[in-house]
């Protein structure tokens, strides 16, 4: 298995500003002036918001006041400071609601951006990422990254930053009401609010970072078992894996009663903080009250205040928490961006022009480790039109062949040629142009028959699809389906058998027409009935094409034009079937094997 070269370690830590800063230019797209206007915009009604919100304990100060004074004048204004006040509410939260309007668009638009662009660039990156990283993990890690964007801007920008203005209006207004005594005491208890949750909230991230470690772990092991569902029915494996499973589900849980543990103990620390800040000062308002400096109306001045700010400050240990968690789950994403693509176009590298599609493999040297060399400066040719075929023992590094030619890999030393072109230096997608491939596996969508013979060329019409089934020999099964191309072929195609699998891939290939074909060992796990009538298929499409096969039984490439004996990851033959034969070395050792097993399997069979 070829190595993963990604940062793995689960203590490093990748949260922080610099994530933010990434992220600002999603949030503030130089592309898109209507985004910007709706930014300023919702800013706009945050202001007008909280300055409705700053008036409100003037009018329930001054009703109290006005209440202490009898006749029918004071009852009018009281009236009207009432009616005043319940406006002002509404209006908090009209302006608030119209505000989370008009920036949704800005949130959506900027979580839509992120998530394409890591979507893109995980098709970017290599096959050893993808061999690597179990997919249920990946998949966690742009679910978690791009749904916390959007409740962390609406956090940070309409939580923090209204509440970093009413701190300081608050205190303009406390200080010239009460003095600088007040002043000081609030700010000394949201300086001890903060303190708290941050300590708090830092201890609980390393918890969280912990619990989502293990929600992936979960996630994946029921990822995998579930795309092998056939392997553990195989082997009676079902208790194993609710077992493994429930493992995983059991430290989540031990990790998530810890995380829940911890916001209980934060919660209490907040409240005592705020709750001393509001006795203290509704003390203090009553003992000025007392000696007559203060009305009655300015205790429920300071206490509609201290509710106004610190309700927005009691949301500070979640706002805290949502933001560093926000954080962390975009720096896993940015981490997934910022992977190294192993394979890269070369810096204005041209399109592949193919008009003789020959293949050379010239001096290649190989291997998925540095210490493990695979290929051993493999030297052949391919001409344009001619089947050839590559056979050798396991291990003897046939189907690397087959990655090295679509350039899922660079060789460590040689170069690949077709049409007399370096295959690294040319783009990548006119390269896969050319090439089609009918694997071993073959893995297709969970959606129709003609929607994956349709994949193999963007813009195939339904005449393309068609003419493919009927060239892939699959247009009678498809015919008596009751939904036809319609049908639905499940997870991987398994609601298809085998040989129906392979021709819906050698369909997909024909749609997409490419000059040269790659059959990857792409009968080996047939029966041998389907396996004959599929090479006859093969043979037909293969015509007035360049074709390689890879081939693990020697029968079903025994008429092909030249075949190459792979061994140990070098040439040992080259020849026809008969030269080979004659020459009786490894090729004609591998086939005495074969015919001798096939005879041993006829006789068993009497």
């Amino acid at each position: 298995m070829p190595p993963d070269t990604a940062t793995r370690d689960p203590a490093a830590r990748h949260d922080g500003w610099n994530t933010l800063r990434r992220f600002l230019p999603y949030l503030w797209p130089h592309d898109n002036p209507a985004l910007r206007w709706r930014i300023i915009a919702a800013c706009g009604l945050i202001l007008i918001s909280t300055g409705i919100q700053l008036a409100l304990p003037y009018a329930l100060k001054w009703a109290v006041d006005a209440m202490n004074v009898t006749g029918p004048k004071p009852l009018v204004f009281v009236m009207l400071v009432v009616l005043a006040y319940a406006a002002g509410r509404f209006g908090g939260v009209a302006f608030d609601n119209l505000r989370n309007i008009v920036f949704e668009r800005v949130g959506q638009d900027a979580t839509r951006a992120l998530a394409e662009n890591v979507f893109a660039r995980l098709h970017r990156l290599s096959m050893r990422f993808h061999l690597a990283r179990r997919t249920g993990e990946v998949t966690k890690v742009i679910e978690r990254g791009t749904k916390s964007i959007d409740t962390m801007l609406y956090f940070m920008l309409f939580n923090i930053a209204p509440t970093v203005l009413q701190l300081i209006v608050v205190a303009v207004i406390f200080q010239l009401n009460f003095g600088w005594g007040l002043v000081a005491a609030t700010g000394l208890a949201v300086v001890a609010y903060i303190w708290v949750t941050r300590a708090i909230t830092e201890w609980r991230t390393h918890l969280r970072e912990r619990m989502n470690r293990l929600d992936g772990q979960a996630l994946a092991r029921a990822v995998d078992s579930l795309l092998n569902y056939e392997t553990v029915k195989y082997f009676g494996a079902e208790a194993r894996e609710e077992a493994r499973y429930a493992a995983a589900t059991r430290a989540y849980a031990e990790a998530a009663v810890k995380s829940e543990n911890s916001l209980g103990l934060l919660n209490i620390a907040q409240a005592l903080v705020v709750n001393l800040l509001m006795a203290g000062a509704l003390a203090y308002t009553v003992w000025g009250w007392a000696k007559g400096e203060y009305t009655a109306g300015q205790l429920v001045f300071v206490q509609t205040y201290l509710t106004q700010l610190f309700r927005p400050l009691d949301m500070l240990g979640m706002v805290y928490r949502t933001i560093r968690q926000g954080l962390i789950d975009m720096a896993e994403m940015f981490r997934l961006i910022d992977t190294q693509v192993e394979v890269a176009d070369a810096p204005g590298a041209p399109a592949l022009v193919v008009r003789q599609p020959s293949i050379v493999f010239d001096n290649v040297v190989f291997g998925y480790d540095p210490d493990r060399t695979i290929l051993h400066g493999l030297s052949f040719e391919v001409s344009a039109g001619s089947r050839v075929a590559i056979v050798g023992p396991s291990g003897a590094g046939k189907s690397t062949i087959a990655r090295l030619l679509f350039r899922f890999y660079d060789p460590l030393s040689g170069r690949i040629l077709i049409d007399g072109q370096d295959i690294a230096q040319v783009t990548q997608a006119s390269l896969r142009a050319v090439i089609g491939i009918v694997p071993q596996d073959s893995v297709l969508f969970n959606d129709t028959i003609g929607y994956n013979i349709a994949y193999g060329r963007e813009g195939a019409t339904a005449e393309d699809v068609a003419a493919a089934a009927k060239g892939a020999s699959i247009a009678d099964f498809i015919a008596r389906l009751p939904q036809g191309l319609d049908t639905e072929v499940g997870e991987r195609g398994l609601k298809l058998s085998g040989g129906e699998k392979q021709r819906v891939a050698i369909a997909r290939t024909l749609v997409k027409n490419p000059p040269i074909l790659l059959f990857d060992e792409a009968t080996s796990a047939l029966d041998t009935r389907t396996e004959q009538d599929i090479l006859g298929t093969m043979r037909a499409v293969a015509s007035h094409r360049t074709t390689l096969s890879i081939a693990h039984r020697l029968s079903t490439i025994a008429d092909s034009d030249t075949i190459l004996v792979l061994d140990q990851g070098r040439l040992a033959e080259q020849g026809s079937h008969a030269d080979l034969l004659r020459r009786d070395g490894l090729y004609a050792e591998m086939w005495a094997r074969q015919a001798a097993e096939s005879d041993s399997f006829s006789e068993a069979a009497e």
